[in-house]
């Protein structure tokens, strides 16, 4: 028992350690000024907007779009897969009216998805760049400029990432947890892992790759419902790079309600156990910078559910006086240096954003005792659907997140 404990207590303290150096490496990269340079010339960039039944939130988005400062040839693609409510009208709208934008009917086809969509796109497009942001997305008028410039100046560079804020933070507790997880893994940690190992992780949106890139590797896994995930490890596997530009942001909708969020989280979960197993089968995903993305993928949507089992057992250990162990430190205190580690995590990213309300700290506060724990639940009916989809050969359908 006392060596389980020792083990166990090793990789907990390892979880905790590597959090906390890239929490303190992405502070580090968010501190530094930009070095930003205009370009002499601007490469073509085509924009995809996959969109399924969008009606309630792709105006917005359109008009977004047409307000982008963009200096070189720009085309945007509304990628309307079958939508059944007004998406093709109001999009029909927008290409009768803006040059720019092109409304694209995308023919029916299997397996249904994201990926299979952006694949039309790519069929159909010719520019030197991809760009791709979800339906709900409002990007800030120089968000794709920015991208660019960092892709075109970083030396190996094939693309980059930009950072997505949550246009609805302040409507709910849900919206606002959802925002300050975004704050801190899908910046702060991206930061930190791209000062560390100059590896960053496409995000599904706000994103840009090269098209030479994409056609090279095939486009996207149709297989994949983390389809960002599987392509920033087959461009990481290549050696390409995808610096991170926290200045690029977009505003996107999070789910406002517990039911939609459990699902659209589990379908995430769901997609990358898919790109976790893929990767054992797949020897190069372990060599190079794409081991660092790997390790990521154990961590964040393995580790960290580990991490949170053993920090509850222990705190529920040391409530009810198993308070001591032979390593002679009370569980107790194990577990609030556990918690602190996240709250300080959770703080930073407040503080980098300049966010930092009451509100703000008090949904901090609790975030481990609410929001933390269900990553637990998610992990469990991930593995239930995985393991359902693989006994009945069922396909992989684009379960698209309800808007508000």
């Amino acid at each position: 028992m006392n060596n389980l404990m020792i083990i166990t207590s090793g990789l907990f303290w390892l979880l905790l350690v590597f959090y906390s150096v890239l929490t303190i490496s992405g502070i580090l990269f968010r501190s530094k000024p930009n070095n930003f340079k205009p370009l002499d010339h601007y490469p073509s960039v085509s924009i995809f907007i996959p969109a399924h039944n969008e009606g309630k939130v792709v105006a917005a988005t359109l008009d977004t779009m047409v307000k982008l400062e963009y200096p070189g040839e720009l085309t945007i693609y509304l990628l309307n897969d079958n939508s059944k409510d007004e998406t093709g009208e109001i999009a029909e709208f927008y290409a009768n009216t803006f040059p720019r934008i092109k409304h694209i009917k995308v023919p029916p086809g299997k397996p249904s998805g994201k990926s299979r969509v952006l694949n039309h796109g790519l069929s159909i497009s010719n520019s030197e760049y991809i760009a791709v942001y979800d339906a709900d997305n409002q990007p800030e008028p120089d968000a794709l400029k920015l991208l660019v410039e960092r892709a075109v100046q970083v030396p190996d560079a094939v693309g980059a990432v930009g950072y997505v804020w949550t246009l609805n933070e302040s409507r709910n507790w849900l919206t606002r947890m959802i925002a300050l997880e975004f704050k801190v893994f899908q910046l702060l940690m991206q930061s930190g892992r791209w000062i560390m190992f100059n590896t960053g992780s496409l995000t599904g949106t706000n994103m840009l790759v090269s098209r030479e890139v994409m056609l090279r590797h095939g486009g996207w896994d149709p297989y994949a419902l983390a389809e960002d995930a599987d392509l920033t490890m087959t461009i990481t596997a290549a050696g390409g790079l995808l610096p991170i530009v926290p200045e690029s942001r977009t505003w996107e909708q999070e789910p406002e309600t517990f039911r939609v969020w459990l699902k659209q989280r589990t379908r995430w979960m769901e997609g990358n156990i898919y790109i976790i197993l893929k990767s054992f089968r797949t020897k190069e995903w372990f060599t190079g910078r794409t081991l660092v993305h790997s390790i990521q993928q154990l961590f964040v949507y393995i580790g960290f559910v580990f991490l949170l089992i053993v920090s509850d057992i222990w705190f529920f250990m040391g409530l009810f006086g198993h308070a001591q162990t032979d390593i002679t430190t009370p569980l107790l205190i194990l577990w609030f240096q556990s918690y602190l580690v996240y709250l300080m995590q959770l703080l930073s990213a407040l503080t980098v954003d300049r966010a930092v309300t009451p509100a703000n700290i008090f949904i901090a506060v609790i975030m481990y005792f609410t929001y933390a724990q269900l990553f637990m639940v998610l992990l469990v009916r991930a593995l239930y659907f995985q393991i359902k989809r693989f006994l009945t050969k069922a396909e992989v359908i684009w379960d698209k997140t309800v808007r508000f």
